[in-house]
């Protein structure tokens, strides 16, 4: 038996409650306009299978893939050749429960653009930080 030394890195996951509905934050990370208002342009459509493209400026056309959807408590979706997204919603009276999971990080692997996942993982986590913000304020705006 091959020893493959699979070194995952852990999963970049943020919980965050939203001063908004269910319905209005589910919209805002599963559709099209929603996305690119606070995250980056793309052709989104919440279909199971759907193939589209996230916008990621200098790195060119991100290849994606809806794998899960649930309205509107659950979207995941193929980013890159690694990665998954996935967005959990959860209802809190008025206020949303919104869940990042950005996971399919791994010591070992680099993206597309040659780049290691570690340092990667890390800017992207800041980055995250940043993304959860100007997404409570497009959902509670």
């Amino acid at each position: 038996m091959e020893n493959q030394s699979q070194a995952t890195l852990e999963d970049i996951k943020y919980t965050v409650v939203y001063n908004a509905p269910i319905t209005k934050v589910w919209d805002a990370v599963a559709t099209a306009e929603g996305l690119s208002a606070w995250f980056m342009p793309n052709d989104l459509k919440a279909e199971e299978g759907h193939e589209f493209h996230i916008n990621a400026g200098q790195f060119g056309m991100s290849p994606c893939k809806v794998t899960h959807v649930e309205p509107p408590k659950r979207l995941s979706f193929n980013w890159g050749k690694d990665w998954t997204l996935t967005f959990e919603l959860k209802e809190l009276e008025e206020k949303t429960e919104l869940t990042l999971i950005h996971g399919g990080w791994d010591v070992n692997k680099v993206t597309e653009f040659g780049a290691p996942h570690t340092p990667i993982r890390e800017n992207m986590n800041q980055g995250w930080a940043g993304l959860v913000k100007k997404l409570q304020a497009y959902v509670e705006a």
